[in-house]
């Protein structure tokens, strides 16, 4: 798609970046989902909240589909996030999964886990790792993570350094294998603990992950003959065509090759398992989506509840959940979520 080359100067504006996926060639996602009765969508349970804690972060990844990074100001209130808590007091969703940006930064991030802890929640919380490392006041986060058992999961590119650093800046490899040290340090990722701690892989290029079975075994010998690092899985996540990534696939001139890919990889067995119908994705503004990718495409939920002030469970149960060309990224292959490969 060369002629949209020109319009990849960072497509922040969602309708810009909805009107790009659109326009090529590519047969609507939605008929995929038709002509194996999937469409319209719909949720199965909510198990999850994904909860963007704000997009403020110490990185600027070159993959984000966030657009994170230092110079970011939205961020959750505390306002908010008790009425996430209080949602979540009320009903039995059993997981709250915090991202952002580094959703430390939010200044009331241990008090968020604090009060998700108490309720007997299981916690997730998706670690840049270099955070650890980026100020004094963040270094007892692994002592912290572990006191409240919440689970860490940490994007590595590789497990060599020079990939690593191409997708996520200068230095970052050396300070996220410091920093899984320090997690290993209070058990996390070792045999006999509950200390759960999985890492994520992401393409740095314009193609499909591989095997995830395959690629968790080579991280697994590498990382532990080399650092002495363990760890319990590694997920395996396709890149997004939004955000940086879209800009890049659009400057690269390999936006068309990729989207066929993601076309012909559709598989109806990943489309069945995707993470929206168990997950709601809640906005840095208490805004409710049906995942996070949507958010970013500010593409709302189909439902009379759109925001978390005015939550209504079976109302967002009972929804069909929004759908477009981007969504083909999930179902390519074995499949993408937050959890890693779904088929």
């Amino acid at each position: 798609m060369k002629s949209l080359k020109a319009q990849a100067h960072h497509l922040s504006n969602s309708a810009a970046q909805l009107k790009v996926l659109n326009e090529g060639s590519f047969e609507q996602f939605s008929q995929k989902l038709k002509a194996i009765n999937l469409f319209p969508l719909k949720p199965t349970r909510i198990q999850t909240f994904q909860v963007n804690l704000g997009k403020m972060c110490n990185q600027a990844c070159k993959h984000c589909h966030v657009d994170a990074g230092p110079d970011r100001k939205e961020i959750m209130t505390k306002e908010t996030m008790q009425q996430c808590i209080d949602i979540l007091a009320h009903y039995d969703i059993g997981t709250i999964d915090m991202t952002g940006g580094a959703p430390e930064m939010n200044p009331n991030f241990r008090w968020f886990v604090e009060e998700a802890s108490e309720l007997g929640k299981h916690i997730i919380d998706r670690c840049n790792l270099t955070i650890i490392l980026a100020n004094k006041k963040y270094h007892d986060l692994p002592e912290f993570f572990a006191k409240h058992k919440v689970e860490v999961v940490s994007s590595l590119p590789h497990y060599t350094s020079t990939r690593t650093d191409r997708q996520r800046g200068s230095g970052v490899f050396d300070r996220s294998i410091k920093a899984l040290q320090m997690l290993n340090s209070v058990g996390y990722g070792k045999e006999g603990t509950d200390l759960q701690l999985n890492l994520v892989y992401n393409p740095t290029g314009a193609i499909l992950p591989s095997s995830q079975k395959t690629l968790e075994s080579d991280y697994k010998k590498e990382l532990k003959n080399r650092f002495g690092i363990e760890f319990n899985s590694l997920f395996t996540i396709t890149n997004m065509p939004i955000s940086r990534f879209l800009d890049y696939l659009l400057v690269s001139d390999n936006y068309d090759e990729y989207m066929q890919k993601l076309v012909d990889a559709f598989n109806p067995s990943a489309a069945e398992g995707v993470m929206c119908r168990n997950t709601l994705s809640i906005g840095w503004d208490g805004t409710i989506y049906d995942c996070d990718f949507n958010q970013m495409l500010d593409m709302k939920v189909n439902s009379t509840s759109t925001h978390i002030s005015e939550f209504n469970l079976e109302s967002l149960e009972n929804r069909n959940i929004a759908v477009d060309q981007h969504c083909y990224g999930c179902t390519a292959g074995l499949g993408s979520s937050c959890g890693g490969q779904t088929a």
